[in-house]
């Protein structure tokens, strides 16, 4: 059995040095105690500037200890601001998510209204309506353009009446079932409506190019089309009522010009079809006696 190890500090130097030194601390203490006691007694104003110049040492000492206890204490409640922050953060992107559909839905709402307020005004202003329907389905990526509306024979519908909207002419029927019919589009290359410039009555044909615009040609020659002139249905020939909104110029041109429709029939969902325009014919003058 090894023997027990001897823990007298006479044994060891180190444990020694470290008793004697505890005892130097001990009396240095105490005789500081001493001093500063009898200094405060005896001598008061020695003893505040003592103690003002020990305070101006420990002061940064207890200032830092401060600080250092300062932000520990802040760790939890930053670590716990931090989780709500951001759940907050999360909270109020879904809100915002969910506000934008709202807006969105509105506006879309907002301008259906106003679209089909304006669609049942043009209605109760046009004595020749037959009826309004929708239009399901339209060709707008092929090289002709004809759109599909849900009524037919059985809702009045026949060949050669006219389809509008509530800003302008969109076509016209070219073929009618039971309950739908094929409506020719205006930018149709084989559409070809009589049409006539709302300032001077100059009369010509908007064409259909097939790419949703219309060629404006005058009838008359040495014409100059303006960029922004204004051209409407003329009633000649019969078929579509007059002064129905076709087209307006695009870009200045000649006898012929470049002009974007009014009615994108991609954009509609309502259409308003109308009996063939029948002019009156005009009555030959009496032969004088």
């Amino acid at each position: 059995m090894a023997p027990a190890r001897d823990r007298r500090t006479g044994f060891s130097r180190r444990r020694q040095y470290g008793a004697f030194l505890a005892y130097v601390l001990a009396v240095a203490g105490a005789v500081v105690g001493v001093v500063l006691l009898v200094a405060s007694t005896f001598n008061p104003p020695a003893f505040a500037g003592l103690r003002m110049t020990l305070g101006s040492v420990t002061a940064p000492v207890s200032g830092a200890f401060v600080a250092v206890g300062d932000a520990v204490d802040d760790i939890p409640p930053a670590i716990g601001r931090y989780f709500f922050v951001h759940s907050e953060n999360e909270r109020l992107r879904a809100e915002l998510a969910q506000s934008r559909q709202l807006l969105l839905t509105a506006r879309t709402i907002a301008y259906d209204n106003r679209r089909l307020r304006t669609l049942l005004a043009v209605r109760d202003r046009t004595p020749d309506t037959v009826v309004t329907a929708r239009l399901v389905s339209s060709t707008g990526s092929s090289g002709r353009r004809f759109a599909l509306l849900n009524a037919g024979r059985w809702q009045g519908v026949a060949p050669g009446m006219a389809v509008r909207g509530p800003e302008g002419l969109i076509g016209r029927v070219t073929e009618a079932g039971p309950a739908a019919a094929r409506v020719l589009l205006l930018t149709d290359p084989e559409s070809i409506v009589p049409v006539r410039r709302t300032r001077d009555g100059l009369p010509a044909i908007a064409v259909g190019r097939g790419d949703g615009t219309l060629d404006i040609r005058s009838v008359n020659t040495n014409v100059r089309l303006a960029k922004g002139e204004l051209f409407v249905t003329s009633g000649t020939g019969g078929l579509y009522a007059p002064d129905i909104p076709v087209a307006r110029i695009r870009a200045d041109g000649g006898d012929t010009a470049v002009a974007r429709p009014f009615i994108h029939p991609d954009t509609l969902d309502f259409a308003i079809v109308q009996r063939a325009f029948m002019p009156m014919p005009v009555s030959a003058p009496s032969p004088r006696p």
